[in-house]
């Protein structure tokens, strides 16, 4: 079996995504911001696909799922609660002489690469105390070349602050996670809907960490979207390994079925005890291959009843259930799913990536529910008013129905090829003999192969090829 590697580098996926609007670099005009990007014409398109696309599958087709759109900034003392003051940090350490900050185990990864070891550790399991011995040991150095201090940990957490004087009896939080908004918002669920375990609680909003990571591109930012699905039960009657099953075969049929991800590239990987969180039976990763190797799309997790049992004591209020058949008050254990958006996003590009060297182009394969745009309308000239005018009312006409693009610059030629990169599976050329025949033709973005299709006939056979 052949080996499997990635789609595309780094770079050219990066050059894609400036050159057809995917994504830009935030603030590029004053130099750009570290770890932060925006998201283009086309980019916005993908994100909210995927997005509309995970509410619906996750969310509106589960009778046993609820949605929630929980604030940003959240009263301080839930990121007490839930151990984000003091035990949500990346491993750091400083250049000594640029004093440029640098995640250690991401330097020692950069070194495995580079220095293949026999029996190598692995990095996400290590401990402070490891990384610095490891970094002291192999007398690893910054990216500049220079000596580096010991590992320390660095909070993610951004602080800001109500009102116009900050001191500490103001001080609040720009959330780390969309999830405490689910654990503090429960009992509010409990007494406004008429729910039974089990049953789940899913968001998609904004999260902020304080990233000292770059050279990623999108897949790790300062401000970027999270999927979170608090999944509750009572686990005396259902048994957790079960629930957790079923999650991860609901998560690997949405990214490779949903998604249209190739599964090849896609593997999951178990904590081991000394990686998983103290609180957590059994956590998994789904890991995709990037440009930089295998990494964390999806993350799901047993994390029991600590989260309530945390809000219930910092709080002071019961988040207990009461079974209404038994009558029995309990707090349920929860499964969460938890996945980045914006991985998601990344990763779809990446497996769409098709250099079609027999052809010479570059082909973004998305599947059709992802891509900016189903179809491309052009008129084969665009100084032809008859061809212009016949063009635009087709395109009016479909715009109706599907996301339509309408492109009249150059040759068709180059009009082609610019659809490609979009990942628009169709395009319709009206030509001279449209006005003759009443004829179009379509061509098929994965193949190039083009046919003529009545246009009384066009309804019927887009149906066909288009959800």
């Amino acid at each position: 079996m052949p080996e499997i590697k990635p789609t595309t580098s780094l770079e050219e996926i990066t050059a894609l995504s400036k050159r057809r609007g995917f994504v830009y670099q935030t603030s590029e005009i004053y130099g750009g911001l570290a770890n932060s990007y925006e998201y283009g014409p086309s980019g916005v398109e993908v994100l909210r696909k995927i997005k509309n696309l995970w509410w619906d599958f996750f969310i509106n087709k589960r009778e046993d799922m609820l949605g929630l759109d929980s604030q940003i900034i959240l009263h301080p003392k839930t990121w007490e609660a839930s151990g984000h003051t003091t035990s949500f940090a990346d491993p750091m350490v400083e250049d000594q002489i640029t004093h440029k900050r640098y995640r250690a185990d991401h330097l020692i990864e950069a070194f495995l690469k580079k220095n293949p070891i026999d029996n190598p550790p692995v990095v996400e399991a290590m401990k402070i105390t490891d990384m610095d011995q490891f970094l002291k040991e192999h007398q690893v150095k910054s990216p500049d070349g220079n000596q580096i201090s010991e590992v320390k940990n660095f909070n993610l957490l951004f602080e800001t602050s109500i009102g116009v004087i900050a001191d500490a009896n103001n001080k609040v939080y720009l959330r780390g996670e969309t999830a405490q908004g689910i654990f503090s918002n429960f009992k509010q669920i409990l007494d406004s809907n008429r729910v039974k375990l089990p049953f789940g609680v899913g968001q998609i909003g904004k999260s902020f960490r304080n990233e000292i990571t770059t050279g990623q591109f999108i897949f790790r930012t300062l401000e970027f979207e999270q999927a979170e699905i608090e999944y509750f039960f009572d686990p005396e009657v259902n048994d957790w390994q079960v629930l957790f099953k079923d999650w991860q075969e609901q998560m690997w049929h949405f990214v490779t079925k949903v998604l249209g991800v190739n599964e090849q590239r896609l593997r999951w990987r178990r904590h081991d005890d000394a990686e998983r969180s103290f609180y957590s039976k059994d956590t998994y990763d789904l890991e995709y291959l990037y440009p930089f190797g295998w990494k964390e799309v999806w993350g799901i997790a047993y994390r029991t009843d600590y989260d309530l049992k945390q809000h219930m004591q910092f709080s002071g209020k019961s988040l207990e259930y009461t079974d209404p058949f038994t009558l029995k008050k309990f707090i349920p254990h929860v499964i969460e799913p938890a996945v980045g958006i914006n991985r998601l996003f990344l990763m779809v590009l990446c497996d769409a990536y098709f250099p079609d060297e027999a052809k010479n182009r570059l082909v973004l394969k998305l599947d059709q529910k992802l891509a900016p745009y189903q179809l491309a309308v052009f008129p084969l000239l665009r100084n032809k008013a008859e061809l212009v005018n016949k063009a635009r009312e087709i395109f009016l006409q479909l715009n109706k129905k599907y996301s339509v693009a309408w492109d009249e610059r150059g040759n068709i030629g180059k009009r082609y090829l610019s659809q490609d990169e979009l990942g628009t599976p169709y395009c319709l050329t009206i030509d001279f003999e449209t006005l003759e025949n009443d004829s179009l033709t379509i061509r098929h973005r994965d193949n190039g192969l083009q046919e003529r299709v009545q246009i009384k006939e066009l309804e019927q056979y887009l149906a066909d090829l288009l959800i």
